[in-house]
């Protein structure tokens, strides 16, 4: 206790002084802990309000949905004697204008007269949604539209459109629907109509995908436990989903808390830069507090209480830097609602989150924690006539409790890293990654210091002083390296990664994708769609499948739910998916075991399922799984597995069984087809005019939609990227301070030799420049082998080296070296000579 009280004493009075020699140690905590604060109270917001928001954004308690088919009576009844049932379809179908030749595809959502029970919807000009919807007596039914609807037929309010055998007219535009969130991804713009309009359309022919949701307000006394367990055997026999106010959006909370994860794992890797920059401060310190330590030693001051003395110190730096940066952090919520309030998918939950904040200062204390011990502790073991000769004598490795003690607030930063995380396996494969590009970076720094050491003597003298500069004792050169580099490789990884994604995109995928995405194609139509298409010259790999709707109820006996899945896979057994038959292998199958059955084959079931979907399941051949088609169960044995490739935007399905039950059941088919650019708006036109039930999707404007997504998503990616990067510059920015002493020296001695500031300044150019350049080298290396590890054994996608991209991320990373080191340099330029000599 008397070493902590007078440790305490002297680390006080020491902080009286301000934060100097560590500025960039609280900048850099400062700047991780507010990054993790805002990201995790962001997302903690936004998963509050949806919960908060929960029955307004699914429409009611309980959602129950069916696909292909509507509630039967005696469904009805079990549903309304749970509470209040309003129903709602929705389903993709062509819309057409009725004064011109324009038609896209919609996605339609047809509501019943309760719709909707939570909420209202925005609607322009203001009106009741019943008004808008009402049929007239000569068969016209309004309707509402999306702004880009109107955009795209080139209509206005009051003109008619045609949707099936259905005549309507466009009373207002739709600015917000209630339940929007929660219906998922959508390929056209929304159209909003009655559920009369869906009868008389003529568009719910067998096979049609439709899917019927019906949304419950439970009556009182009724739970949603309750009634999940009154409903449990009707979801399990007739294929209900059910959904309720608790998740009512359950991709968008997935979204969120993957991307919260990265966004977290980038502000701990900017903690961990500022870390790397914290042992140079911590010894730049320790430099300037040598007469201190040595005063202290003398007067019998053991290690113990010297270092503890600095160790407080630093903590309480840490301290301030984390409380300032997770208050800071906690403000981002506000912040974000004041700049983006109206572009957010939800109104976010406004409060005081302590666990972001609490979060955010662990790892920040943590860090420090980390890259402090190990430097301070030399305080303790080095005798005081050892630390006047420190600066050309760096003194011994800190000692093994100390490490041990280091090594262990790293081990807490991973385990709460991985225990906050909802993909621990993501933050482990990140961390991981991070900690072997530190490794390599500092290794390539020791590397390079003495790689350069043993060059020959370089013939000029400007650069013979540059190269000492890098490799003399005390130089910051593997600091700089390790800090710097680790931003410049995180944001090489991005950049390099979304150049290959975007490639494949616009590149690979258009070479063998189809031109058209043809659904709901009725059995009775088939003859004449095959016709309609053939009759056009430049048609190819046309394919033609029946697809049914069904969902996996159980694997080998065991019931979905309950099977122990992958989380890549488990998409697979969540919902519904679609399903085909075949008598024969369809074009491209890559059978990876067992066989296909006879073409004449019409016995028991049998099923050939997608590779990667039965490993993260492990499912092998002979099992038995349980499907649902409409409500029938079906029991078949799994005698293939094909290698299914969902990149191609092709006729994918996981599931395709024989023939002989499951071609009894209704259903569609679905065809896709290649044509060249110049027959694609012809097609287009034939199919919609000639069949106006069929749903005709483009696939370049899938392609655009999905590529200004992914380009959205890889800008957010860079920008964030650029957190650890500025925390590298900042690292970079107290090394060039934590050195200008001896650059004030050697500036003195160059010129008392005569040397002119430009050719001083010329050395320190030179020296910066190599420095930044083979840093920025470095981690461009790193970068792309991070990106292609990603695309080979994560996107499975063939890897695309950017030379633009890579010449950026060198000329950026020389350039900020540069300009940080000349900026530095300016100060030991400035000093004069006589001064300096007369303090030496």
């Amino acid at each position: 206790m008397t070493h902590l009280r007078l440790a305490l004493t002297f680390a006080r009075r020491e902080l009286r002084g301000g934060f100097k020699g560590f500025r960039v140690f609280f900048l850099c905590v400062m700047l991780g802990s507010a990054a993790i604060s805002g990201v995790e109270s962001l997302s903690t917001a936004f998963l509050g309000g949806l919960r908060d928001q929960g029955q307004t954004l699914l429409g009611g308690d309980v959602s129950v949905q069916l696909t292909h088919r509507q509630a039967t009576p005696e469904e009805m009844k079990f549903l309304a004697a749970h509470g209040t049932v309003s129903q709602m379809a929705s389903m993709r179908a062509m819309l057409y204008s009725v004064k011109g030749r324009e038609r896209t595809l919609v996605e339609m959502k047809a509501v019943d007269g309760r719709w909707p029970m939570v909420g209202a919807p925005g609607l322009t000009p203001a009106q009741p949604i019943s008004d808008v919807l009402h049929c007239e007596d000569d068969g016209v039914c309004g309707a509402a539209a999306e702004q880009s609807l109107l955009d795209r037929l080139h209509v206005k309010r009051g003109d008619l459109l045609r949707l099936g055998n259905v005549t309507l007219r466009l009373m207002a535009v739709v600015d917000s629907e209630p339940d929007r969130i929660s219906g998922g991804f959508t390929l056209g713009p929304h159209l909003l109509v009655s559920t009369r309009v869906l009868a008389k359309s003529g568009l719910t022919g067998v096979g049609s995908l439709v899917d019927y949701n019906y949304r419950l307000m439970l009556k009182p006394g009724v739970t949603i436990a309750s009634f999940r367990a009154d409903a449990r055997e009707q979801m399990r026999r007739q294929g209900w989903r059910v959904r309720d106010r608790r998740d009512a959006a359950p991709g968008l909370r997935r979204f969120i808390e993957q991307v919260s994860m990265f966004l977290t794992l980038v502000g701990l890797t900017a903690l961990c830069v500022g870390g790397a920059g914290a042992g140079q401060a911590i010894l730049a310190f320790l430099d300037r507090k040598r007469a201190d330590i040595a005063i202290l030693k003398s007067l019998g001051a053991d290690g113990r209480l010297v270092f503890l003395t600095f160790f407080l110190q630093v903590m309480g730096i840490a301290v301030a830097a984390t409380i300032l940066g997770a208050a800071l952090g906690a403000a981002v919520p506000f912040l974000a609602v004041w700049r983006y309030g109206d572009a957010m998918p939800v109104p976010p939950q406004f409060g005081f989150h302590a666990a972001p904040i609490l979060l955010a200062m662990a790892f920040g204390l943590l860090t420090a924690v980390t890259f402090t011990v190990p430097p301070l502790s030399r305080s303790r073991v080095v005798p005081p006539a050892s630390l006047f000769r420190d600066t050309v004598d760096p003194s011994g490795r800190a000692p093994l409790p100390y490490l041990l003690a280091a090594g262990a607030a790293a081990l807490a930063i991973l385990a709460l890293a991985l225990w906050t995380a909802p993909v621990p396996r993501f933050a482990a494969e990140f961390i991981l990654g991070g900690a072997a590009v530190i490794g390599v970076l500092r290794l390539a720094g020791a590397g390079l210091k003495r790689g350069l050491a043993l060059l020959p003597r370089a013939r000029s003298p400007l650069v013979r002083l540059a190269l000492a500069n890098l490799t003399r004792p005390g130089a910051a050169t593997g600091g700089i390296i390790t800090a710097l580099g680790l931003g410049l490789t995180l944001l090489a990884t991005v950049t390099l990664l979304g150049k290959a994604v975007e490639a494949q995109v616009q590149n690979e995928i258009p070479a063998t994708a189809p031109s058209f995405f043809f659904v709901d194609i009725q059995s009775a139509d088939t003859a004449a769609f095959d016709k309609v298409i053939r009759s056009f010259s430049s048609a190819q790999a046309y394919q033609r499948t029946p697809m049914i709707r069904g969902r996996i109820v159980a694997a080998n006996g065991i019931p979905a739910r309950d099977l122990k899945v992958a989380p890549d896979a488990r998409w697979a057994f969540n919902g519904d998916r679609g399903i085909s038959y075949a008598t024969t292998p369809p074009p491209d199958t890559e059978l990876t075991a067992g066989k296909w059955w006879p073409p004449d084959y019409r016995g028991p079931t049998l099923i050939s399922l997608d590779q990667a979907i039965a490993d993260g399941a492990g499912l092998k051949l002979g099992d038995t799984m349980r499907l649902n088609v409409l409500g029938r169960e079906i029991e078949g044995r799994i005698t293939s597995f094909r290698r299914v490739n969902f990149r191609n935007l092709r006729q994918n399905f996981v599931l395709v069984l024989s023939p002989g039950v499951i071609d009894k059941a209704p259903h569609a088919f679905l065809a896709t087809v290649r044509v060249d650019p110049a027959q694609e708006n012809a097609m287009y036109m034939a199919v919609t005019d000639r069949f106006p039930s069929v749903s005709t999707v483009r696939v370049r404007e899938a392609i655009a939609q999905l590529d200004a997504y992914l380009q959205k998503l890889s800008e957010g990616i860079s920008l964030a990227s650029l957190l650890t990067i500025v925390a590298g510059l900042l690292v970079l920015a107290g090394a060039i301070t934590a050195g200008t002493r001896a650059r004030v020296y050697d500036a003195t001695i160059l010129k008392v030799q005569g040397a002119s500031r430009p050719r001083i300044a010329l050395v320190h150019a030179i020296e910066f420049a190599l420095l930044g350049v083979i840093t920025a080298v470095l981690a461009l290396a790193a970068g792309t082998v991070a990106a292609w590890a990603i695309c080979r054994f994560i996107l499975e996608i063939g890897f695309l080296f950017d030379p633009l991209a890579a010449l950026a991320t060198v000329a950026g990373g020389a350039a900020s070296v540069l300009l940080f080191g000349l900026a530095g340099a300016v100060a030991a330029l400035g000093v004069r000579p006589a001064r300096v000599l007369r303090t030496a």
